[in-house]
């Protein structure tokens, strides 16, 4: 009489980082200041620098309450103020100073770059269209190469990953950046994650291996937020 065997089970199981990798929430910063012709935001390194309006100070709060309870080991911003600003009360209730990762600032838009994508978008200027219909920023006259763009937004992400194995961070960016990591991530069209709102979290967990996309654009805690 042939043995009786248990059948095996299998079950879908909830995914958990493999071992050395790191979890990083992407958080777009707050609403920055509105652009007004004729008065331009003072540069840093060549990139615009506004800071938020009264709107994007909030969405920081909110951000702050809603990553308050994570088990996060650093806070990451970039050079330019807004995403300090929208780091700002998160770093508060965890302790924890900011680092400055400086190839995460956003993509410089050259002769666009103070204000111009926000008035020539609203002006329904042709470069806007060519700008999607190419998927790529750097159709804007003097605008950041897309290779080095997506090259130094690797490299960003890359030297946080290493300095945090096992570890889940905060990296507060810019739209363009977070755009760029995901489409790094998926294969994607270069714009096809380019529109995250101010104040959204998106969550890639990166391996030696490959980047995995985990969550983007989360907004649940800016629900009845202006």
């Amino acid at each position: 009489m042939a043995e009786h065997r248990p059948v095996a089970e299998h079950r879908q199981l909830r995914f958990a980082p493999p071992q050395g990798a790191t979890t990083i929430l992407l958080v777009r910063h707050g609403e920055s200041a509105a652009f007004v012709e004729g008065q331009p935001f003072a540069l840093v390194d060549g990139h615009a620098d506004p800071p938020l309006r009264e709107n994007g100070l909030e969405q920081a709060q909110r951000v702050g309450e809603r990553l308050a309870g994570e088990d996060i080991a650093a806070i990451y911003v970039t050079t330019l103020q807004r995403t300090a600003q929208t780091a700002a009360p998160l770093a508060a209730r965890l302790g924890l100073e900011p680092r400055v990762e400086a190839d995460l600032r956003e993509v410089n838009l050259g002769e666009w770059e103070n204000g111009g994508l926000r008035k020539h978008a609203r002006a329904g200027h042709p470069t806007v269209a060519q700008i999607f219909a190419e998927q790529r920023w750097d159709v804007v006259p003097g605008a950041e190469p897309t290779d080095a763009f997506t090259d130094r937004v690797r490299a960003g992400i890359e030297r946080i990953a290493t300095a945090h194995p096992d570890q889940t961070v905060v990296a507060v960016v810019h739209g363009g950046v977070i755009g760029s990591v995901l489409a790094q991530a998926t294969g994607s069209q270069g714009l096809a994650f380019a529109g995250a709102d101010n104040g959204s979290i998106s969550e890639v967990v990166i391996t030696a291996e490959r980047w995995i996309v985990r969550r983007y654009n989360d907004t649940a805690h800016l629900a009845d937020a202006a």
